[in-house]
């Protein structure tokens, strides 16, 4: 069975174009829908992506709806804590291949260190 890991320098889930999630305010309070689009920058992706090393420069600080917890996932979309393992690897895998491509590096990458 796979199980979902966040596999470092992707960066799929920093592409956070609104314009290709149009449901923000079905699932982000006022404050955090504020905080998210402040947070687009050049192209869609966010602008504390770092291009350079494809990592978050405020991985340990990050806002809440960056973080894929048990917890969060609930609040935000209703999922159950024995759901979230498979939510999370499919909404990696729709990013990956929307954002990427589903032949690219990223793809196989993470289907390699979730263990498909």
């Amino acid at each position: 069975m796979a199980t979902w890991l966040c596999v470092k320098q992707c960066g799929a889930c920093c592409h956070l174009e609104p314009a290709e999630r149009p449901d923000l305010e079905q699932y982000l309070s006022p404050q955090e829908l504020e905080l998210y689009l402040s947070m687009v920058g050049e192209g869609g992706w966010c602008m504390h992506f770092d291009h350079a090393t494809r990592q978050c420069r405020i991985y340990q600080d990050r806002p809440r709806f960056c973080r894929v917890r048990a917890d969060v996932f609930g609040e935000m979309f209703g999922i159950e804590p024995a759901e979230l393992n498979d939510f999370a690897i499919e909404c990696c895998r729709e990013h990956i291949s929307e954002l990427y491509g589903d032949r690219s590096l990223e793809m196989l990458r993470f289907n390699r260190e979730i263990g498909i």
